[in-house]
């Protein structure tokens, strides 16, 4: 029998390379946050990377500080978002990833030792090990939404990734738990009700600007994501290659805004446009002179005051330094400013500010560089820069990106599938 001609180089088809945990078929991720909604509607193709199918954006309302304060508002803008993506993608969505923003989140790193008795270790002791840690990490009133390990000690050896099949006496773990307020959890899976959507996942928002921005050697020799939202500013701190500490500071681009129109007495919308168009935390030589126009609450249209532009920037700076002296105490707090590295990626809406970058260096002592998200494909260009990055970091989660060995969500048994158990726990309580 003659063999089939082997194809000229260059004319093979691509292998399938889909990532470990990639979702098939078509699927949705959902960025709720304070400012804006955004949804994303993609598939994997076979090279495991995403393309996106539907674009979605809406303006924020009913969220604050990450969380929702009120149903009806964030339900509409939810639908508006969701409703855009779908007609572009010709798809109904009935679930979606969706961002951890809300109920406070936290995040603990704890040192399990398990005893295996001279056999192999098996899947079953990686869940045993996860499960007591989410028991010596429960709280009240809080409700595990993340556990994941970090690294392994098999006996005395440290450093292994995964030690399934190795055979020791004791098995040491070091696990990464995050957790949140079960009422703020609730109301998010209330929410999404109403909007006849169901919460498939829940990834943590900066774990998913981290897996937008990061080049694998920062997540490998240590690096800190901040996502300065809205209203929130968020920390990742990643180090070989693993998430090991997450945190949420209540403070964001919203807060620049107020501050602006409080001092200047001019409307919210058009401090908003100061920050955006002229705002910045580092001042030029020629601000002094550059006069703005700012119209002032409650006066007639024509009632136009003047200010340089050096008021601005003092107006900003100060409250950005003090978001970055909160990042560095909440590094220094968490035991991690040493495995953080040198090295700290900005990205979110607020980090386009002039001189954030600059300021950042100054205030935690590191290089700084912005993060701007990988290109997508069928991204709009609009969608690209770091507004987007929470939700191009959940289209990587849903391609299979940042995944650990094994993720227990709430609940200590095997779950059916990720964060089933947390599905089921919002299900019967809303």
């Amino acid at each position: 029998m003659n063999a089939l001609p082997r194809l000229p180089m260059g004319t093979e088809p691509p292998p399938e390379r889909r990532r470990r945990g990639a979702r098939s078929g078509t699927f949705g991720v959902l960025d709720i946050g304070t400012t804006k909604v955004v949804c994303l509607i993609a598939r994997i193709e076979g090279d495991g990377e995403p393309r996106v199918l539907g674009f979605g954006w809406q303006r924020g309302r009913g969220v604050k500080g990450g969380s929702i304060v009120d149903l009806e508002e964030a339900e509409r803008a939810i639908r508006a978002a969701v409703g855009q993506a779908e007609e572009m993608s010709d798809t109904q969505l009935t679930g979606a990833i969706v961002n951890l923003s809300c109920g406070q989140p936290d995040s603990r790193l704890l040192n399990v030792q398990w005893p295996i008795g001279g056999r192999a270790v098996t899947e079953a002791d990686l869940r045993a090990i996860l499960a007591e840690g989410r028991r010596r990490g429960t709280e009240d009133g809080r409700e595990t939404v993340h556990g994941a390990p970090v690294s392994f000690t098999v006996d005395a050896t440290p450093g292994v990734d995964d030690p399934r099949g190795m055979v020791c006496e004791s098995l040491g773990a070091r696990v990464h738990l995050v957790d949140a307020s079960q009422a703020a959890l609730r109301n998010l899976g209330a929410c999404l009700a109403r909007c006849d959507l169901e919460v498939e996942e829940l990834v943590s928002s900066p774990l998913a600007a981290g897996l937008a921005t990061l080049v694998e050697d920062e997540k490998r020799i240590g690096a800190t994501v901040i996502d300065m939202g809205g209203g929130t500013t968020s920390l990742a701190v990643f180090t070989e290659g693993q998430l090991i500490h997450t945190a949420q500071i209540p403070v964001g681009g919203w807060q620049v805004t107020n501050d602006l129109a409080r001092v200047l007495s001019t409307p919210i919308s058009h401090a908003e446009r100061l920050k955006t168009l002229h705002g910045g935390a580092m001042a030029a030589a020629d601000d002094e002179r550059e006069m703005l126009p700012v119209p002032l609450v409650g006066e007639d249209e024509d009632h136009i005051a003047r200010v340089p532009r050096t008021m601005i920037v003092n107006i900003i700076r100060p409250r950005l330094e003090e978001t970055f002296e909160f990042v560095r105490e909440r590094l220094e707090a968490a035991g991690v400013a040493k495995e953080a590295g040198t090295r700290v990626v900005l990205t979110g809406g607020a980090s386009q500010l002039i001189g954030a970058r600059e300021l950042a260096a100054r205030v935690l002592d590191r290089q700084v560089r912005i993060g701007r998200p990988r290109g997508v494909r069928g991204l709009p260009d609009t969608a690209g820069g770091p507004p987007f990055a929470a939700a191009i970091g959940l289209l990587a989660w849903g391609a299979g990106e940042g995944r650990p060995l094994i993720d227990i969500a709430a609940g200590g048994e095997r779950p059916r599938g990720t964060l089933r158990r947390l599905i089921e726990w919002l299900r019967v309580r809303v």
